[in-house]
């Protein structure tokens, strides 16, 4: 079915193409962030595993936000753990690390997320798509709220 919403098809495949990255992202965080919350151990236990409980639960939403702005533009968003590993950036983790190693990594993987939302942000393609930029602003103001909690955790 032909898609006539006022962005041009080349335009729509790579504001696409970023989401589904976005996605793949954001997803590989939510498990990274849930699998931390199960396991983190020591002294900040408490505030860590309440912290990561509130990170999951928000990226668990915004999944599926992406995703459905995904099939808004009229493509299917990706939605297998294989899809998502040939589509992301952040490190799975395989291990239980420290709770400072556990911060550390999700720092990094939240400034990853924020560097990829700025990068679709900056395209052409975006300037026609003013909901989808709407969206990247709203995810980049949640990873650099919580990468700035996370920076200020480890001093």
């Amino acid at each position: 079915m032909s898609i006539n919403i006022g962005i041009k098809s080349t335009d729509r495949t790579i504001i696409v193409d970023g989401l589904s990255r976005l996605l793949a992202d954001t997803y590989t965080l939510y498990l990274k962030t849930h699998n931390y919350h199960w396991n983190v151990t020591g002294p900040m236990f408490t505030s860590l595993h309440a912290l990561f409980e509130e990170q999951y639960t928000e990226l668990a939403t915004a999944v599926d936000v992406v995703a459905e702005r995904i099939r808004a533009l009229g493509e299917f968003a990706p939605g297998s753990y294989q899809a998502f590993a040939k589509l992301t950036a952040i490190k799975e983790e395989t291990e239980v690390p420290g709770a400072e190693s556990m911060v550390q990594n999700l720092l990094e993987s939240h400034e990853v997320i924020i560097r990829h939302a700025r990068e679709l942000l900056q395209t052409e393609a975006i300037e026609t798509d003013e909901v989808s930029a709407d969206l990247l602003t709203q995810r980049m103001d949640f990873h650099e709220k919580n990468a700035w909690m996370l920076r200020s955790l480890l001093g």
